[in-house]
């Protein structure tokens, strides 16, 4: 992890304490409100979703550039798994073995951005109960919404364009929400799972069947 990204996360992170102490007051007082006392869980899940959301946005699109910031010989990338050929590249430069394809930085790179998708597609199973094609849906829209931002230079508001517009970002994007999806689901279905009851596994002892009333 590099020294701006270490940063991106620290700014992500007051953004997150910041907003959360804005949004927590007035929630416990409609949570009281409504159900005559505080419910830990939506308290929580509020704090989940404003911490992811800050996190990924931090990381995306900061730090802004700046005096001294080296601009990109590349803005549009549209090439499919181009990453795939890219640590082939880096592996040569570095004179490195195949077998050290897992420590490139590209690769470590394209791990991360299917990663950070993966609370997206967990959150829009377990929270807002969408399926796998929708969460699919949610995923890419959201991605695109990032890279449009980027190629964009932020609509406009950075003084140029400083992050790739990447297809292979779109998808591995969604291919973290659609695994996120995976691991939300297979996490409902064992809280789901209902314990078989004592009732039903234990035989009921001294009860006699009278044939008569079976016929």
């Amino acid at each position: 992890m590099t020294n701006a990204q270490v940063t991106a996360l620290q700014y992500g992170l007051i953004a997150f304490f910041a907003l959360w102490a804005t949004v927590l007051i007035p929630q416990l007082i409609v949570l009281h409100a409504r159900h005559g006392r505080v419910r830990l869980r939506p308290v929580l899940t509020t704090a989940a979703v404003l911490l992811y959301t800050t996190m990924t946005l931090a990381v995306t699109f900061l730090p802004l550039p700046g005096p001294g910031f080296k601009r990109l010989s590349q803005t549009v990338q549209l090439n499919p798994f181009q990453w795939v050929s890219d640590i082939h590249t880096e592996l040569l430069k570095h004179g490195l073995p195949m077998a050290d394809w897992f420590t490139t930085q590209t690769f470590q790179q394209a791990t991360m951005n299917v990663l950070l998708f993966v609370p997206l597609g967990f959150f829009a199973r377990t929270l807002w109960k969408r399926g796998l094609i929708g969460t699919t849906l949610i995923g890419l829209a959201a991605s695109m919404l990032i890279e449009i931002t980027q190629l964009t230079a932020n609509f406009g508001t950075a003084p140029y364009v400083y992050r790739i517009f990447d297809v292979d970002d779109l998808l591995n994007n969604t291919g973290g929400a659609m695994l996120g999806w995976i691991a939300g689901a297979l996490l409902l279905s064992l809280v789901r799972k209902p314990a078989p009851s004592m009732v039903e596994m234990q035989p009921l002892r001294g009860e006699r069947v009278d044939l008569a009333q079976v016929r």
